[in-house]
Parts: C-alpha cells; structure tokens; sequence
C-alpha cells in the first residue's frame, strides 16, 4: 500500500503521522511511505531521518494526496486538505465530527474511507487512540490553568499550591475519565485542593481508591456542579462521550456567578465544549474573557508538547496503521470490530450512530457499509 504523511497544517500543530521508527516498520513490510518535507520538524525528526527509515520525500501536500492510498494525520483535515481527499482513498486520524458539520459535510462529498482515531475501541472498554493524547491533555490542563491564574494572565492571582499559613487554590475537575484522572494527578501533586465530579459511582470509587482522602469525590448534579463551580479558582472540564458532542455541564450562569479571575480550561473542546461558553481557540491566541472569567480552550492541546505526544501517539496507532496498510482497509474492519468502531464516513455514508444522530444524517451500520 502506498501510505501518505502531509505536514499538519492547522495552527501551532507541530505533531506528526508517522515517525521515523513506524515508517520503518512500514517499509519493512513492504509498503511504501509518501513523507511530506518537513512534516517532523516540529518533533526533530529531519528529511534524512525518514529517508533513513525508508520514506521518499515530497515537496508539497498535494503529492501525499494525489499518489497516496491512505493518508495518516493527527488532526482532522483543514479545508484545503479535504479538497484534496479522493474517492476511496483511506484517511486515517483525528476527525471529532459531531460539532463540525463543514468537516462532515466534506468528507461525505470526498467518497474516501474516514476512520478516526478517537472512536477506536479496546477490550473491557476504553479509547486507546484517544487515551494518551487525554493523558497529555489532562496533565496540560493544569499547568495553563495554573499560569492563567497568574494576575498578569487575567487571573485572580492565586498560586494553586499555596504557601505555609495561606490556603492553597481551588481545582474542579468535571469527568473522571483518563483527561480528569491525569488532571487530579497533576493538581494534587501542586499541592492543591481537588474535587472531581463524576455520574459514574464506580468511577468515582476507583478515583478514591488511587487517590486516597487528598481528593474530594462528588456524584454530579445540578446543584454539586453549581456549588462547586462557584467555589473554584480553576475548573477544568473533561467529560467525553465517544463519538458525540459534549454535553454542556456548566452553564452561563455558573460562569457569571465564578468570582473574578477564575480560570476554565475545556479539553472537551474538540467535541464542542463542556463549558456553554467555550469555544475553540489556538496556541497563537489561546484565552479570552467572559465575565471577567478566563477561558482557555485550546483545541489542540497536546501540540504544544509535540514530541511526546507524537510519540505516545504513534505507539498505539501503529498497530492500526499495519493492519490496515496489510489486509487492506475492508478486510481489516470485518476482522477486527474494535477498528470498525473507529469508522466514521465511508463513501459518501454515516457510519458512526452518535455523529449521524448529532448531525441528523442517516445512519448506515459500518459492516454494511464494508460489505457493499
């Protein structure tokens, strides 16, 4: 299979498809690896480098996409790339479609195969594409929540930690997935006082359990989500439900009743926010102000650290990547039903109910769609 690997184009996103070490892996199995001039500079990975590892070099996007069978991203195609996206071509990344119907609306029109990262499932549950990118995005949310509450920033000048004989500051953390878990590890380990809030009992016990009595655990509701969002010096919001958009947990209100300088940080941002007044920002102007409150709702946020995260990325795309690049796409998704999970439009179809529902498309069943 001839796979492709443009250079990210969406803004501050230096992470890559593939590195050096997984188009070796590639090669060696006889496929060939299409690399897009300085797609791994952002991570230090040179031209040389992948030549090394067994790539050809090309000098602009629109060669990946015009010689490629399948294209490997991290995040979602911008609109230029998605002109570029033929008909039965595999693209293979981020996609988040529930709240961006210009996306969708595209990749329907194109014809290609889009499977996406973060609706890949795993045994027992859980997301493992998305898993270590909510890990860095989790981690990350603390420390721009913790600089963001500097004055300078906007913020009410606190310092989370505190310092002996003044209190430390205030995290609440919506969501005790991977993101809130990381989020509470962080936060806990600046010295600051932690409340999680969770619908899952369960998941709020195993929460418990690994954290001990340092952290407040909260069954959420209307009236525990208001009363700990107006009590909060940070809030960060990091609940998911796969496939689908975000549910709005703190509303208007709650951000006008925040005191001045508070600090929001919505990693559910990809999925169109936790927050009812987030929206998506960039790493070049990352925060505004509603309500005298900060909100920092970066949409990519993992960018930043591109080297880890592209690296922690392709560790578990990789096995994806040569199952698809090895069977072919349609053997590969009728074998392996945790893969098909993770396709979301094939040919000109929905094939991923919770976005279908979001965006009122019909809904085509995706060992159907494979099948025809």
């Amino acid at each position: 299979m001839k796979i492709g690997v443009p250079k990210e184009i969406k803004n501050h996103e230096y992470r890559v498809g593939l590195v050096p070490a997984s188009v070796a892996e590639l090669t060696h199995a006889g496929h060939s690896v299409l690399v897009e001039t300085k797609a791994g500079d952002g991570i230090g990975c040179s031209d040389t480098d992948y030549r090394a590892a067994g790539a050809t070099i090309a000098k602009t996007a629109k060669q990946i996409f015009s010689k490629s069978d399948m294209i490997v991203k991290v995040k979602e195609p911008q609109a230029g790339e998605r002109k570029m996206l033929s008909q039965d071509q595999i693209l293979f990344t981020y996609l988040h479609l529930a709240p961006d119907p210009e996306q969708t609306k595209d990749l329907v029109k194109s014809g290609a195969i889009c499977i996406a990262y973060e609706t890949v499932t795993q045994d027992g549950g859980g997301l493992p594409l998305l898993a270590p990118m909510s890990q860095v995005a989790g981690r990350m949310s603390v420390q721009a929540g913790a600089h963001y509450l500097e004055k300078e920033q906007g913020g009410r000048g606190v310092l989370l930690g505190g310092v002996p004989g003044v209190p430390p500051g205030r995290v609440v953390v919506l969501g005790g997935g991977v993101v809130g878990s990381n989020a509470i590890e962080m936060a806990l380990g600046l010295g600051a006082r932690v409340a999680v809030l969770d619908n899952n009992a369960g998941t709020l016990e195993r929460l418990s359990h690994r954290f001990g009595p340092a952290l407040q655990t909260v069954f959420s509701n209307r009236h525990n989500l208001e009363q700990f969002v107006l009590d909060a010096d940070l809030v960060i919001g990091g609940v998911l439900i796969p496939g689908a958009a975000a549910p709005k947990l703190v509303t208007r209100a709650m951000i006008k009743a925040m005191r001045p300088g508070s600090v929001v940080v919505d990693v559910a941002i990809d999925q169109g926010g936790c927050i009812a007044t987030a929206k998506a920002t960039t790493h070049a102007d990352p925060v505004y102000m509603v309500d005298g409150v900060v909100h920092y709702c970066v949409a990519n946020m993992p960018g930043a650290v591109a080297r880890t995260s592209t690296f922690a990325l392709n560790n578990v795309t990789l096995p994806f990547t040569m199952q698809l690049a090895n069977k072919g796409y349609q053997r590969a998704l009728y074998e392996n039903a945790h893969l098909r999970e993770g396709l979301n439009v094939h040919k000109g179809a929905i094939t991923n109910a919770p976005v279908a529902k979001a965006l009122k498309y019909k809904f085509m069943d995706p060992m159907e769609a494979i099948r025809s």
